[in-house]
């Protein structure tokens, strides 16, 4: 199947665009991608087109402020931090989009980047039944989201993969190695690259951490 362009629309009223990336296997779990800052979410293509080949639903959102969704592509540059926060209602809209099709909360995860990824682990602590969350280049505190409070607050069955650039990107290997010093989960996983960029960059730099990615979400659901 084609990339199925989407409009959501959140419990603030704000407009989001999603490409949806259909698994053949009408019950199969789901994935919901989220970009970091600047981007936009054709920056997940990839991903999504591996996570689909191994049947799971996915869907790639803009956040608000970016790409295709309101106020972007550029509104995000004028965005208070409460602004930003506020985009944690886009997680429930992509979330709910899943949902509606009765795919329950514990069979959906989710995967973010940067600012995404901390937004992935506020959904996952706020919503137990979500078990697994992937967080590339997550930060300690991006706009007031602040991940190590969190991170406390996951339950032993919650787990997280969590990636970050190493050298040229100190503050997100920094803040990987101080989350996972909370891990509560056997299944929980921590990769620091070489000099491999922020984000969905890393993808660029070490293509076969998609594959790592893919193959712990097949493990876990």
């Amino acid at each position: 199947m084609k990339i199925q362009r989407v409009k959501l629309v959140t419990e603030d009223n704000v407009e989001i665009i999603g490409n949806y990336f259909p698994s053949k296997i009408k019950n199969s779990p789901a994935v919901v991608l989220l970009h970091m800052m600047p981007a936009a979410k054709e920056s997940w293509n990839d991903l999504a087109e591996k996570l689909k080949m191994a049947e799971f639903h996915c869907l790639a959102i803009d956040l608000r402020g970016h790409g295709e969704s309101q106020g972007g592509p550029d509104g995000f540059k004028n965005f208070s931090d409460e602004d930003h926060q506020s985009s944690i209602n886009d997680v429930k809209a992509a979330v709910n989009f899943f949902t509606n099709q009765d795919i329950p909360l514990k069979r959906i995860s989710l995967v973010g980047a940067s600012i995404g990824a901390n937004l992935c682990l506020q959904f996952q602590v706020e919503h137990p039944e979500i078990k697994a969350v992937v967080l590339l280049s997550p930060g300690l505190d991006y706009k007031g989201i602040a991940t190590e409070r969190l991170a406390k607050q996951l339950k032993g069955d919650q787990a997280f993969f969590m990636a970050a650039g190493g050298e040229n990107d100190a503050y997100s290997s920094e803040t990987v190695s101080k989350l996972f010093a909370l891990s509560k989960n056997q299944d929980n996983r921590m990769k620091i690259l070489k000099n491999a960029g922020h984000g969905t960059t890393m993808f660029k730099e070490e293509p076969a951490l998609m594959g790592e990615i893919v193959e712990w979400l097949k493990k876990l659901y």
